[in-house]
């Protein structure tokens, strides 16, 4: 099996700050109160955030426990775009309208 934990941690840590733009931008927007948009962006962060942290200690720990550690973060991650897709659909749907 490939060695995911690099990629994941990185690509997560770029999503994260991507999400914290998000919530920027809709405080600026004033769309925070009308919405859930600012509710699924805070659920992306801590999905993120936590493939952030396990990738990391998969890279630090043993060859089993790297690959639970690992395919914990990967299934998370993948949460995390599924929650910033919806976030993002919602977005633009109130920009439309």
């Amino acid at each position: 099996m490939a060695d995911r934990s690099p990629h994941i941690l990185s690509t997560s840590a770029n999503l994260l700050g991507i999400c914290f733009i998000v919530l920027t931008s809709l405080k600026k927007l004033n769309l925070s109160d009308s919405s859930l948009i600012d509710e699924f962006a805070v659920a992306a962060v801590m999905f993120f955030m936590t493939s952030c942290i396990l990738s990391f200690i998969s890279m630090r720990k043993g060859e089993s426990i790297s690959q639970r550690l690992e395919k914990t973060a990967d299934f998370i991650f993948l949460s995390g775009l599924v929650i910033l897709f919806i976030a993002t659909i919602l977005i633009a749907f109130n920009l439309i309208s």
